[in-house]
């Protein structure tokens, strides 16, 4: 699996096979395609029709009624900024990950509680980072972050580097990816 999952931001649906082509080109086969615009069901829907090998997800989903949408986009794995109980349930009925923001020691036992492992630590740079994910990882030795928020190619090997990184998130992949299609 690849340690590194692109937040991406889809404003025309006719970006997507852009973006995504540019991924795969990028070496990078996963998409978190984000709930901030008003395509963003549709665009998941088409990626996952046009790169069926890719693991497209959704970000950015803060309530049970973007969970479901996405879900029938055919979205493979959810993440939010916070954690959501009713869109944890309706992942764990429909055996598809998720991955909610947790970055306080009752946040991670509420993730916990509801069998959830692997947690989005966002904003990472706001809330310190490794350094906080490492002070977390003392209580909660069980817990695997997917550091999001200030990742970027200077310190994405910093981060890759500890164990309890489960993945890496960041806009940043995408913005890199377009840049070496354009050379």
């Amino acid at each position: 699996m690849d340690k590194r999952i692109p937040v991406v931001v889809i404003k025309e649906l006719s970006e997507t096979e852009k973006i995504l082509s540019a991924l795969q080109a990028y070496g990078i086969n996963c998409a978190e395609i984000t709930f901030r615009t008003a395509c963003a069901k549709e665009a998941i829907a088409l990626a996952v029709k046009l790169f069926p090998d890719m693991n497209v997800g959704a970000g950015t989903v803060i309530n049970k009624t973007q969970c479901e949408e996405a879900l029938k986009a055919g979205a493979k794995f959810i993440v939010s900024p916070g954690l959501s109980v009713e869109v944890a349930k309706l992942c764990k009925e429909n055996n598809i990950p998720y991955y909610p923001g947790c970055v306080t020691p009752t946040e991670i036992m509420q993730a916990l509680d509801l069998g959830i492992e692997v947690v989005k630590f966002f904003p990472s740079h706001v809330y310190g980072g490794l350094k906080a994910m490492k002070a977390l990882a003392g209580p909660f030795p069980q817990i695997k972050f997917i550091p999001t928020g200030g990742v970027d190619s200077s310190n994405i090997d910093e981060y890759l580097a500890w164990d309890k990184i489960y993945a890496v998130g960041g806009s940043s992949f995408v913005k890199e990816a377009l840049d070496s299609m354009e050379k």
